[in-house]
């Protein structure tokens, strides 16, 4: 589908120095294609109170192990 857009240049300069896209074409499908999955992830407030952990579960200390 072809459709005319009219875009910022220095925003797609800016944008195409950290996406992998090589054309315009390719930075517009790439943003369309991470826009889409940014809103499909689930949002973790959604499962609040739907989690159960079990009796003893500390967080913290997981963060605290260390793996060699």
């Amino acid at each position: 589908m072809g459709t005319e857009v009219f875009l910022d240049d220095s925003l797609i300069q800016e944008a195409l120095k950290y996406a992998p896209a090589k054309t315009r074409q390719e930075l517009i499908d790439l943003a369309l294609r991470e826009f889409i999955a940014n809103h499909e992830r689930r949002d973790l407030r959604e499962l609040k109170g739907r989690i159960s952990f079990y009796e003893g579960y500390d967080h913290k200390a997981l963060r605290e192990r260390t793996f060699e």
